[in-house]
């Protein structure tokens, strides 16, 4: 690109009559040179934008044209032109095939005699792939194809991209490469410094937290195969959620299409979304939970699991137990008690008095009562069957409960991935970080039936996937000990009297 010092900005012209004013009687656009440039492409000199001044130029000629024209149709591109109109020797035309505009009639198809020519294709036009050109075929199919291409292929550095070097990566190879290949379990440490790339804020997200201090955000991770959950949790939880996604690129585009078909979803501008996408061949369900966690912007949080339905009203109930409760001056964790039932019809509780009831015709059970007691059996659900007000319960070995916390809580151990022992290493730092677990009286969730997840199975069949979790959960608890020194001898004991 060869340009004079005086130019500053590489456009192509606009291949629409817009600025022409000739589309429709009365058609009054902003002023421009000739047919105008479009700003889907720019190149920008910063350099020189700095020395013309750029941002006192802008301002000004937008200003004084909003006095008659009172809007933009066009946003910044009609401000660009309404620049360029006043100061033509700003500008420096790029060739069109740099900017190949598919909006209606446009004269797209007179800028190239063959597709090879192009270099970026614009669909500029409300009906996007719907617009007709005689390439339209060849460039819909480009398109879709792209938007499913797997991004990791662009991170292997297989085309050879000048660049300097990255401090970050530079450390993270240092890292990797002080791991043993050799170790049976090198898979699972290495999952630890994997770097996703991640897409935070998929879907427009807007809320302001509540002005009392004790707005709470429901935090939970999921995959494609539970994607059939969001809308229930939408119905029983109103307020702010925050939602880590592990997803593909082609799965990223089945959910975005998903959540545009859905009044519930699209009816909700409180639930942020973030597309963590797969590498590697491990779950990384503490990697997500940490990401949903750190884009809360609410006091508190709800630490959740996306197979559970809150009952009605948890959002209230537990903005209220704040407040009750002085979690703004105390560590405490609230304990939501767990329950589960193997129905995929079920009759949802509206009240405690109701899931008591169903506890005991055996529709409802405590959660994982057949399979992992310990798991909740600190909650001690005889005595908050009768409960009328909070109650402490001490941690004892493999508790993990679900439970609302601080936004400024310890994050998940990234150490454990897929199936096992992620929940418990959590609520074992809370316990080592001296909070306070409360159980709560009226609150309750329910675990709703699935099919089991592809790590619990190779968790079941697979005895190096068992060792390794045993070899982690060491590590983990000598970690503990170096940390916490003395108070933390009591996870040591309790794990072998286990």
């Amino acid at each position: 690109m060869l340009c004079s010092g005086q130019q500053v900005l590489g456009l192509v012209e606009n291949q629409s009559d817009w600025y022409l004013g000739n589309l429709w009687k009365n058609h009054r656009p902003w002023p421009a040179l000739g047919r105008g440039f479009n700003t889907g492409v720019i190149l920008l000199l910063l350099d020189r934008l700095r020395k013309v001044r750029w941002e006192q130029m802008w301002r000004l000629t937008a200003e004084r044209e909003l006095m008659s024209m009172l809007s933009t149709s066009l946003a910044d591109q009609d401000i660009f032109n309404a620049v360029i109109k006043q100061n033509p020797f700003l500008v420096y035309q790029l060739p069109c095939y740099w900017n190949v505009q598919l909006s209606d009639h446009t004269r797209s198809e007179k800028c190239y005699k063959d597709v090879s020519d192009l270099k970026v294709i614009h669909w500029n036009s409300p009906k996007k792939l719907r617009v007709k050109n005689k390439h339209v075929e060849f460039f819909r199919n480009l398109y879709l194809t792209f938007l499913e291409y797997d991004g990791n292929l662009l991170r292997r550095e297989l085309f050879g991209c000048p660049s300097e070097a990255d401090p970050n990566s530079e450390n993270l190879q240092k890292t990797l490469s002080e791991l043993d290949e050799d170790d049976p379990c090198y898979e699972f440490r290495r999952e630890r410094f994997t770097v996703h790339r991640t897409h935070l804020y998929f879907l427009h997200y807007e809320y302001e937290p509540s002005s009392d201090q004790s707005d709470v955000t429901l935090v939970a991770q999921l995959s494609m195969d539970r994607l059939q959950m969001l809308e229930a949790i939408c119905k029983h939880w109103e307020g702010p959620i925050s939602l880590a996604l592990y997803l593909s690129d082609a799965e990223a585009q089945q959910f975005l299409r998903y959540a545009q078909g859905s009044e519930v979803l699209m009816g909700r501008g409180n639930v942020g979304y973030h597309v963590v996408y797969k590498e590697g061949q491990f779950y990384p369900v503490n990697l997500l939970r940490n990401v949903a966690m750190q884009q809360v912007n609410t006091n508190y949080m709800f630490l959740s699991d996306i197979d559970f339905l809150p009952m009605y009203g948890l959002y209230e109930y537990l903005r209220k137990s704040v407040v009750q409760l002085d979690m703004a001056n105390t560590k405490k964790a609230l304990v939501v008690p767990a329950f589960e039932t193997l129905r995929y019809r079920l009759s949802f509780p509206k009240s405690k008095a109701e899931l008591l009831s169903q506890l005991d015709m055996g529709t409802l059970f405590t959660f994982r009562y057949h399979v992992w007691t310990k798991g909740h059996a600190p909650t001690n659900f005889a005595k908050w069957r009768t409960a009328t007000t909070p109650y402490k319960v001490l941690w004892e070995a493999d508790f993990e409960p679900y439970v609302m916390v601080k936004r400024d809580s310890p994050e998940y151990d990234r150490r454990f991935v897929g199936f096992g022992w992620n929940k418990v290493a959590h609520i074992m730092e809370l316990d080592a970080q001296e909070y306070e677990f409360v159980v709560l009286p009226n609150a309750y969730m329910i675990h709703m039936p699935h099919a089991p997840s592809f790590d619990i199975t190779k968790f079941r069949s697979n005895k190096q996937y068992r060792v390794c979790l045993k070899t982690l959960k060491e590590e983990f608890q000598q970690n503990m000990s170096r940390r916490f020194g003395f108070a933390a001898l009591k996870y040591m004991t309790a794990e072998n009297n286990s």
